[in-house]
């Protein structure tokens, strides 16, 4: 499992997978209290979770070791 996470959105992305490829999110399903969205195979099986207002709803250790994916690329040195 890993987790990415945007802070300017404040949205996190659980992996219950090690990789998900193009497509392979097959059916996407919004939960119940609209706070998630989970995104399953074609065979029903659960592969992420992408999570609204996620610094409220996650721990702060899983939110301390979540890849930040909010950040702008560093400038080339060439």
């Amino acid at each position: 499992m890993r987790v990415e996470y945007d802070a300017s959105a404040d949205m996190a992305y659980i992996y219950l997978v090690d990789r998900i490829a193009p497509g392979e999110a097959f059916r996407q399903v919004p939960a119940e209290d609209n706070t998630a969205i989970l995104d399953y195979d074609s065979d029903g099986r659960l592969l992420g979770i992408e999570l609204f207002s996620a610094r409220r709803r996650l721990h702060s250790d899983l939110m301390s070791g979540a890849e930040r994916i909010d950040r702008e690329p560093r400038p080339s040195t060439e």
